[in-house]
């Protein structure tokens, strides 16, 4: 089960201020989930084999090939920042 201190321990450790209200609710439903992931152990899946998806799909990729190049006036046309033909960002350390 979780407690409202379990609630706002994470919620500290997102950054999130939650209010009485929110804190009662996020109990109630994590502790509703967590019942069901119980309910779910009580499963025998010894001959399920595991599955990445449910239904059987799989990535239609189409060749990579190239394309027409954009020019770089273009390209750079809304950039907020530039310096001669490159983008500017700020340094980040």
């Amino acid at each position: 089960m979780i407690s409202k201190s379990d609630v706002e321990h994470v919620a500290t450790l997102a950054r999130l201020e939650l209010s009485e209200e929110e804190k009662e609710l996020y109990t109630k439903q994590l502790s509703a989930i967590m019942e069901y992931f119980e309910k779910l152990k009580e499963l025998d899946t010894d001959d399920v084999p595991p599955t990445p998806h449910v239904l059987p799909l799989k990535n239609v990729l189409r060749e990579d090939k190239p394309g027409e190049q954009m020019d770089s006036e273009k390209a750079l046309s809304n950039a907020p920042d530039r310096e001669g033909n490159y983008f500017r960002v700020p340094k980040i350390v």
